[in-house]
């Protein structure tokens, strides 16, 4: 019985799409849409730039002008009268872009999780039983405000919680994850909007499952044409960007085996030289977590870009014109497979 079942994961995992694959897999990093230092608080300004930017690679007509907003809700403390379809029509079935949308927590969340310890599990511990409420209430209202803010533009986002999707881990590497509603979605012209959250282990009762593994396992599964990580600073570094003399890596190559070398510029042994830091908050590893699972979904034949959000040069990247052609003026990272280079 039990074969049959982990048979079934797989091929409901695995569903093939009815019509045409999925663009592209988008990770919005916390650090990027919120204000990582102030706590539970949003970047509006970079959100509202970002959801524009999706709108126009997502939607198949983003010069029409018409925007057909899907917020119909009243804000708290507003008197405006809510969004209404008076007056519209078919002009508004336009077709989309298969895209999917993952976001970190940012000022969301971490704070919960490290005060409490969720990532490290136990949930017998009072402690770590409300940290993981905590944690799920904090990440969920940031993922109903950046449907909102999609929404808004007339992208049809829909929020997909992991923890309620009943993905699993196993000593935080992930266990079970059935993506067929994932697909079903995609499939009924919807966009699916994840993130990063608190989860069930088999092995230590809880945990916090990053968006970037989230990312690289969506990858996995579904095939994307490319992979775009929206984050606060211009791509990967060999050290802090704010530190002086600090490189942009422009372009890293993954060989088959998952290890990488620096292709752009040329920094000798620049994978053993690349250095990065973790904020005391942050329970998923931050960039040292990101490098690494760009590298796992480059090894899949996946182009992956890492630019810095509600840019013109995130616009470039969210658009795939890169796969073909990167301007010498575009400044991110772009990490690809090994073969691709020669």
């Amino acid at each position: 019985m039990e074969e049959q079942q982990q048979n079934a994961l797989r091929k409901t995992s695995t569903s093939p799409f009815q019509s045409k694959p999925i663009r592209c897999i988008v990770k919005l990093g916390g650090a990027a849409i919120t204000c990582k230092h102030e706590l539970e608080t949003i970047n509006e300004k970079n959100l509202d730039t970002v959801s524009k930017q999706l709108r126009q690679v997502i939607l198949s007509c983003p010069d029409s002008g018409k925007v057909l907003g899907m917020d119909w809700s009243k804000r708290p403390g507003t008197s405006e009268t809510p969004s209404t379809i008076d007056g519209c029509c078919d002009e508004f079935k336009v077709d989309f872009e298969k895209f999917v949308v993952v976001h970190g927590a940012g000022s969301f969340g971490h704070f919960q999780a490290s005060k409490s310890g969720v990532h490290k599990g136990g949930l017998c511990k009072s402690l770590v039983k409300a940290g993981f409420v905590a944690t799920r209430i904090s990440v969920t209202s940031l993922n109903h405000e950046i449907v909102r803010a999609l929404a808004k533009e007339g992208i049809p986002s829909i929020g997909m919680s992991p923890f309620s999707c009943g993905w699993l881990t196993c000593e935080r590497n992930m266990e079970a994850a059935n993506v067929s509603m994932i697909v079903k979605a995609l499939d009924s012209g919807f966009v699916p909007v994840l993130h990063g959250d608190a989860v069930l282990d088999t092995s230590q009762d809880c945990t916090i499952l990053s968006g970037d593994v989230i990312i690289r396992y969506l990858a996995e599964e579904l095939k994307p044409e490319f992979v775009v990580f929206l984050t606060d600073v211009l791509g990967v570094h060999d050290r802090p960007p704010t530190e002086p003399g600090a490189v942009l890596l422009r372009e890293i190559a993954v060989d088959e085996d998952g290890s990488w070398s620096v292709v752009k510029p040329n920094v000798q042994d620049a994978s053993k030289q690349v250095v990065v830091t973790v904020a005391a908050h942050d329970t998923t590893g931050g960039m040292v977590t990101k490098i690494s699972e760009a590298a796992m979904i480059a090894k899949l034949g996946i182009d992956v870009y890492i630019v810095k959000a509600a840019t013109e040069h995130s616009r470039i990247a969210l658009s795939g014109d890169l796969k073909h052609n990167v301007p010498d003026s575009w400044l991110g990272t772009i990490v690809r497979p090994l073969r691709q280079q020669q």
